[in-house]
C-alpha cells in the first residue's frame, strides 16, 4: 500500500513537465479578496488569498450599458481564480471584464483606485 503511495507521488512529481515542481518552489503570492469593490473600498469582508496551483490573482470588473451603448463602471469583484483568462463578455445590459495577474503580491487591484 505504501509503495502505490510512494508512485503516485513521483508521478505527480515528475508530470506536467515540471510545472507542479516549479510552482511548489515558486514564493507564494497574495492576492485581495472581495466581492464587492468600488472606488477604493471593500463593501463586503476584504481579505486575502494565497495562489495555489494553475492560479492567479483575478478583478472581475462589471459595467451597465447605457441605451447609447456606453459602458459605466459598477464595481469589482477580487479574488483568487484557477485557469484564468483575460476576456471580456458584453451583453444587453451589461459588461463584465475579467483581468488575470500573477506577476506581484496584490496586483489585482483596479486601475484608478
Amino acid at each position: 500500500m505504501s509503495i502505490l503511495f510512494l508512485l503516485g507521488t513521483v508521478f505527480l512529481l515528475c508530470t506536467n513537465n515540471g510545472g507542479l515542481r516549479a510552482f511548489l518552489t515558486e514564493p507564494s503570492i497574495f492576492c485581495y479578496k472581495c466581492k464587492k469593490f468600488h472606488l477604493g473600498l471593500c463593501y463586503d469582508q476584504m481579505s486575502s488569498c494565497i495562489l495555489k496551483y494553475q492560479q492567479s490573482c483575478a478583478i472581475e470588473n462589471f459595467y451597465v450599458l447605457t441605451k447609447k451603448g456606453r459602458s459605466i463602471y459598477f464595481y469589482s469583484k477580487l479574488s483568487c481564480m484557477t485557469n484564468c483568462e483575460d476576456v471580456s463578455f458584453l451583453g444587453f445590459e451589461k459588461r463584465t471584464e475579467l483581468i488575470c495577474c500573477r506577476h506581484s503580491n496584490y496586483c489585482n487591484i483596479p486601475q484608478g483606485a
